[in-house]
């Protein structure tokens, strides 16, 4: 890396620096003034200072602003980058010394491709175990205010779970009502209960939901545990010690993010988490989750072709404008995020493309035509 990497480098940092915390700053002033009692309340519930309550709050925000929008951050850094280098006389100098404009931005490029690769790590491994605050609503502050339930049926087990409302970050399901459609003697077609707590697999159980104060069937605790073949699947205290009197656990693996009306949650899971929920048998996945899969799997490769597309706008023989090439560039993100979405609505759909190829279809029609153009830019 020679100094005048180092420079560029250096303005390329400070200007992508400079322009996402402006952004974010825009969110925050604009977001806090307009819920600041409810940040006050929640302060003054917890015993903590305003400053500590905001951070903690707008933190997880800000990785997500970062998911969002830090290819076309990198992208615009370029383009000031170019445009400042321009007006002070340094990009002509430069060139006339013999040096090409690849090799010149070379230094961005590789700087953008790690911004691309620092955002794929915030997004499976960070912004996953913050989703249940990502999804809040304006007014839910505390990420735990009861939302609607999204009824979903267990296919190995044969039970629709159902229920009044759920808390998205206690995973606790209130009023449940699973409606029984096997064979489980005793149980009849009905489970109802106060209130089902959603517990992981452990020692003791698999993964499922503890119903709490039980109504139906009656006299839960004489009932004896049952299930499908050597699966067990409804669990009372007569077989099982830590079990409540007026309990019964259901072993399913619909978790309580499945019964989330609010699906946002689903597109903020890790590349994991999304394969795995498509691989288990118990669960109805629509065609836009494997559409979403395939779109992680791409996302970083199809960031950076945005920013190769880019750099033909400001390695060019023609004194372009700075405000020309801005507007040049914006057109061009919207023109890529225009066939990104119609890829998602026609995999989504089942329109013309299978989940796979609606997926693929913008890489598969930007990948070669941003190499390309790089590859002239190295020239001039």
């Amino acid at each position: 890396m020679t100094q005048i990497d180092r420079y560029i480098l250096n303005l390329y940092l400070r200007t992508f620096i400079v322009s996402f915390l402006s952004l974010s700053g825009i969110f925050i002033v604009f977001h806090a003034f307009t819920n600041m009692t409810d940040l006050a309340e929640l302060a003054e519930k917890r015993a903590l200072s305003l400053a500590y309550v905001m951070a903690e709050f707008y933190g997880p925000y800000l990785l997500l602003l970062f998911d969002w929008t830090g290819a076309i951050i990198a992208l615009m850094s370029v383009l000031f980058v170019v445009g400042w280098l321009r007006r002070t006389g340094e990009l002509t100098s430069t060139l006339a010394a013999g040096v090409s404009h690849g090799r010149l931005f070379c230094a961005m490029v590789v700087a953008s491709g790690l911004i691309i690769l620092v955002q794929f790590a915030s997004r499976e491994l960070l912004l996953p175990s913050m989703r249940d605050v990502l999804s809040m609503k304006n007014r839910d502050i505390t990420g735990d205010n009861p939302q609607p339930v999204l009824p979903s049926y267990d296919n190995i087990s044969g039970i629709l779970l159902q229920g009044e409302s759920i808390k998205p970050r206690s995973r606790v399901m209130i009023n449940p009502r699973f409606s029984i459609d096997g064979d489980y003697e005793g149980f009849g077609d009905a489970l109802i209960a106060k209130t089902a707590q959603w517990l992981p697999a452990n020692a003791l159980h698999d993964e499922g939901y503890l119903m709490q104060q039980v109504q139906i069937p009656k006299h839960i605790e004489t009932l004896d545990s049952a299930g499908v073949g050597e699966r067990a699947v409804l669990m009372t205290s007569k077989q099982h010690d830590w079990i409540g009197s007026d309990e019964c656990f259901v072993v399913t693996p619909v978790n309580a993010e499945i019964l989330q009306t609010d699906q946002s949650s689903t597109r903020l899971c890790s590349t994991m988490h999304l394969a795995k929920r498509l691989r288990n048998p118990a669960v109805h996945n629509s065609i836009s989750i494997s559409v979403l899969l395939h779109e992680r799997l791409i996302r970083v490769p199809l960031d950076f072709a945005l920013v190769l597309l880019g750099l033909p706008l400001v390695v060019n023989r023609r004194d372009r404008k700075l405000f020309v090439t801005i507007a040049a560039a914006m057109g061009l993100v919207v023109f890529f995020f225009s066939l990104k979405t119609i890829g998602s609505a026609l995999g989504g759909a089942g329109i013309l493309f299978s989940p796979a190829i609606a997926a693929w279809l913008p890489l598969l029609v930007l990948g070669p035509f941003a190499f390309m153009r790089y590859r002239e830019v190295q020239t001039l």
